[in-house]
């Protein structure tokens, strides 16, 4: 079983996941010491816009990487999953939390 994927969707799955972590840790970065504050007051949800989407996109990708190309590398797997935690936070999110 290898680390790195070989095939362009298992790297463009990663590279996406990668992207969704980053993104997240920016956004809890900035809600905890209060960077980026401005007018807007909302800033989690500009961000969601772009790194959610981008996680659910790795998913599918995962997915089709691992079906069609019979990618069986560790970080397209855990992208894979991280894309499914983020599908499942969305739909629980928005099922039992009111905003």
């Amino acid at each position: 079983m290898m680390i790195k994927p070989e095939t362009k969707l298992g790297k463009w799955s990663v590279g996406l996941n990668i992207f969704f972590l980053i993104g997240v840790i920016f956004a809890v970065l900035t809600s905890v010491f209060g960077i980026l504050d401005t007018d807007i007051g909302h800033w989690w949800d500009i961000e969601v816009a772009f790194i959610f989407p981008a996680s659910i996109v790795a998913f599918v990708l995962g997915i089709i990487s691992i079906r069609k190309n019979k990618e069986r590398s560790v970080l397209v797997l855990i992208s894979t999953i991280i894309g499914l935690l983020t599908i499942l936070f969305v739909l629980l999110h928005s099922l039992f939390i009111n905003d």
